[in-house]
């Protein structure tokens, strides 16, 4: 039971993050806290019910999940260097 409270403390410290920052770093960090919760709750679930299933879909989650993150921190970079700033109340001028 104390897993699904640290899963769910969790989930909660990342919407927060999510709704609150501007900046695309915390904003990932935030992500990255989410989808932590999600494969953690998947991990609880299947030991819960003596099945494996949960732990192939966490390593499924973990990859697809990393994956993501290094293509949003490319586009990170990419807005860095074109604006020098990683807020994203400034991602509007990259339509000039």
């Amino acid at each position: 039971m104390e897993y699904i409270i640290l899963s769910m403390t969790l989930l909660a410290i990342g919407i927060y993050g999510l709704s609150t920052k501007y900046n695309m770093i915390k904003m990932l960090i935030s992500i990255e806290m989410i989808t932590a919760a999600a494969s953690m709750n998947f991990v609880i679930f299947a030991s819960l019910l003596n099945d494996t299933l949960g732990q192939a879909f966490m390593i499924l989650a973990l990859s697809v999940d990393t994956c993501m993150t290094a293509v949003a921190l490319a586009i990170a970079v990419v807005i860095y260097r074109k604006l020098g700033a990683v807020d994203i109340t400034e991602l509007s001028k990259l339509k000039e």
